[in-house]
C-alpha cells in the first residue's frame, strides 16, 4: 500500500499543532525562530520560500513525557514547553546543520538529547528540567562519521547512527564508546529504525534500498528495494513497515508472520 498526493518533499520553518479532538483544529503555530502564532495564522497553503530570519526545520521530536518539543533548525536545537508553548533556550555547539535528532529520558528525569549534524559528528545534551538559555554539549561521540550525520535510532542502552559515509555506527549509550562499525548500503544510509519487541534493525538509502540488520551483530538479515528515490524515514509495529521517500508516497510493507531476528527476508 502506498499514501501518495504529497505536492513535493516536505521543506518546513514552521510547524503547527492540531487537536485532533476538535476536529483536526489547528491550535498553535511554532517558527524556527522561536516565534509563537495563534491557531487563527495556520495555513494550508503550500510557501516555496523561507521569509528572513528563519531556517528550514530538518527534524523534531518528544521528550518521553511528552512536555517538551525540540527542533533542529539550523546549526542548533530549539527547545519549547509544549505546557506554555514558549521557547525555553537552544542546544548549541554543531557547526553545521543539525539533520537528526532523538530524545531519552535518564532515571533523574533529565532529557538526553542527541543529535547528528553534517559537521560529521553526534553530540549528546543533558537537559534538567526548567533549563533555559543556551546549552552546550556534554559530550561529543568519537571517532565522527566521515561524512554528515542522517538518522539516529536508540535501542535500550544502544544508539546506531547512520551516514552520507554509507556507515552505520553502533554506540554504547553509558561508556560512550564506538561499540562497531559496519559498511552499510552503497549510497547515503538516510534513515533507520528498529522494530519494536524485536532484534531487527532497519536502514534505508538514498538509492530506496530498505535493509534489515540484527541488532546484536549487524549481520544483514534481509532487504528489498522499497522506492526508486531516497528513503527518508522509517517506522515499524511488530508486522508492518512504513517507509517514506523523496517519491512523494508512504508505504506499508507487510510482514510474513512476525518481524524478529529469525526473519529472512520477512518483507
Amino acid at each position: 500500500m502506498s499514501l501518495a498526493d504529497h505536492p513535493s518533499s516536505v521543506v518546513s520553518y514552521f510547524y503547527i499543532f492540531w487537536d485532533i479532538r476538535d476536529s483536526a483544529k489547528c491550535i498553535r503555530t511554532l517558527t524556527s525562530s522561536g516565534q509563537v502564532g495563534s491557531g487563527d495564522t495556520c495555513s494550508s497553503v503550500r510557501s516555496l520560500t523561507i521569509p528572513p530570519g528563519e531556517s528550514q526545520i530538518n527534524h523534531i521530536a518528544l521528550n518521553p513525557s511528552g512536555s517538551f518539543l525540540y527542533a533542529a533548525a539550523g546549526n542548533a536545537v530549539r527547545m519549547w514547553d509544549l505546557r506554555k508553548f514558549v521557547s525555553t533556550g537552544k542546544l548549541t555547539g554543531h557547526v553545521g546543520p543539525v539533520t537528526c535528532l532523538t530524545v531519552e529520558k535518564l532515571g533523574n528525569g533529565q532529557d538526553v538529547v542527541l543529535t547528528g549534524s553534517k559537521d560529521h559528528h553526534i553530540k549528546m545534551f543533558e537537559v534538567a528540567e526548567g533549563a533555559q538559555g543556551s546549552i552546550g554539549s556534554g559530550h561529543t561521540f568519537d571517532p565522527a562519521h566521515q561524512d554528515g550525520v542522517e538518522s539516529l535510532a536508540v535501542h535500550g542502552d544502544i544508539f546506531y547512527s547512520s551516514s552520507r559515509d554509507h556507515y552505520i555506527k553502533k554506540w554504547d549509550l553509558a561508556s560512550k564508546q564506538l561499540l562497531q562499525s559496519v559498511s552499510a548500503q552503497a549510497d547515503w544510509v538516510s534513515a533507520l529504525g528498529v522494530v519494536p519487541g524485536s532484534s531487527v534493525l532497519l536502514s534505508g538509502c538514498r538509492g530506496g534500498l530498505l535493509r534489515l540488520w540484527h541488532t546484536d551483530s549487524l549481520a544483514p538479515l534481509g532487504e528489498v528495494q522499497g522506492h526508486d528515490s531516497p528513503i527518508n524515514g522509517l517506522a515499524s509495529n511488530s508486522s508492518q513497515l512504513f517507509t517514506a521517500s523523496d517519491d512523494r508516497t508512504v508505504k506499508i510493507w507487510e510482514a510474513k508472520g512476525k518481524i524478529s531476528e529469525t526473519s529472512d527476508a520477512p518483507i
